[in-house]
């Protein structure tokens, strides 16, 4: 490897850190700076790196012995596991810094920042030397890039206002939503709302459903009425009505009444359960199958890549109508048994006769369920007979779990 002692802030997110003896510590999530008031280039301080269950540290620069093509090295030393927390004056650069707006010196042109380079000075220090700023395009196209110096620009000394988000969610594209999840919750609030105004809605809305209830609340106060309907249609049913729980009944009403009827109609008949049950818990849109249904039909409805592991394990065959409240139900076929069947047979033909679960079952009960058949969904039927949702493992883990189990994770 070569050690290099220049190197662009977007390259080295997600690198991997390692300690002298070679052993992984972590993965580098930004790089924190200090501004200054005149137009010298700001010295970094170090970088957050992200270690073991999500928590994110801070490394000083004096402890970084190299910068190599792939990895971070160290020095020998103990490191300070306390989570990262931002000091005044201190800036991130992928998180604050990427997207402002600056004013080009010498053309006096608005541009805006898409990198920021680091480099080794003859004392061993680290500064913020280059920028990569591009100017506004016309006509769809990108505008002119160019690699200034830190003096050459100005606009970054003083509070920014309307930052873009163009290139931070370029940076956070390859994350699952559960990691994107996590590196919003370390934005400053106003990065985080920006952000999620940015995201579509497909995006934001599985994000939300990895955030704590109180910052989906707080996100989706944020966004323009019908822009927050959008988004809750765009979320699960049973993620979409935990969180308009946690509204005012005037709230929750008025953004029900913007959903599209077909997308609001699951949401309400969730919230009529309470949340500590079987309904309460349940997704009303399972895999369901109608009796004629063959078992080819059953795994290509299985494949289909929205669907959690847990949704997928198993389909279930009802009466029509085929949407929640089903007709009668008449059972379940786990995707192991579809797998062994000849792919023309009918899924009515194999199917597993649970006794299912009733809306009102208690979590105790729920659990006791899914502990005695090993399953990793179950059926929920109402008194009628009619298939009315699913329960999934992971539904009954976020209700045994303590409330504040994300921000426990995200604390480490």
């Amino acid at each position: 490897m070569t050690t290099v002692t220049r190197a662009y802030v977007s390259r080295l997110a997600g690198l991997t850190v390692f300690d002298p003896n070679g052993d992984r510590v972590g993965k580098v999530r930004d790089v924190v700076v200090a501004l200054r008031v005149d137009s010298a280039a700001p010295q970094v301080l170090g970088l957050v790196v992200e270690v073991v269950a999500r928590r994110r540290i801070f490394v000083p620069m004096g402890r970084v012995t190299a910068i190599e093509s792939g990895a971070v090295m160290l020095a020998s030393g103990t490191l300070n596991l306390k989570r990262f927390e931002q000091r005044a004056g201190e800036t991130l650069v992928l998180g604050e810094l990427l997207d402002r707006t600056v004013r080009i010196k010498e053309s006096d042109r608005p541009a805006h920042v898409v990198d920021a380079g680091m480099e080794q000075t003859r004392t061993g220090d680290w500064v913020l030397s280059k920028l990569a700023v591009q100017e506004p395009g016309r006509l769809g196209r990108r505008g002119q890039l160019h690699q200034l110096g830190w003096d050459e620009v100005e606009g970054l000394t003083l509070p920014q206002s309307g930052q873009g988000t163009e290139t931070l969610i370029a940076t956070y594209r390859e994350l699952n939503a559960a990691d994107l999840a996590h590196a919003l919750q370390e934005l400053p609030a106003k990065r985080r709302h920006e952000v999620a105004e940015a995201l579509d809605d497909e995006r934001l809305a599985d994000v939300l459903g990895e955030l704590p209830e109180a910052d989906q609340v707080t996100i989706l106060g944020t966004l323009e009425e019908r822009r927050a309907a959008d988004v809750l249609e765009a979320m699960d049913p049973d993620d979409a009505a935990d969180v308009l729980a946690e509204f005012s009944n005037v709230d929750r009403n008025r953004l029900l009444e913007l959903m599209e009827p077909d997308e609001a109609e699951p949401v309400r008949q969730l919230l009529k359960y309470s949340e500590d049950t079987a309904g309460g818990m349940m997704t009303s849109e399972p895999v369901i199958l109608s009796p004629d249904a063959t078992i080819a039909e059953a795994l290509a409805r299985i494949r289909e890549p929205e669907l959690t592991p847990s949704l997928a394990s198993q389909v279930y065959v009802c009466r029509p109508p085929s949407a929640t409240p089903t007709g009668r139900y008449l059972g379940l076929a786990h995707f192991q048994r579809l797998l062994r069947e000849p792919p023309s047979s009918l899924v009515s033909g194999i199917l597993d006769d649970l006794e299912p679960l009733r809306p009102e079952a208690p979590l105790a009960e729920v659990t006791r369920y899914f502990a005695t058949y090993n399953l990793v969904a179950a059926p929920v039927v109402d008194d009628k007979g009619r298939l009315v949702g699913a329960v999934s493992v992971d539904d009954v883990l976020d209700h045994l779990l303590p409330d504040d189990w994300r921000d426990r994770a995200r604390r480490g």
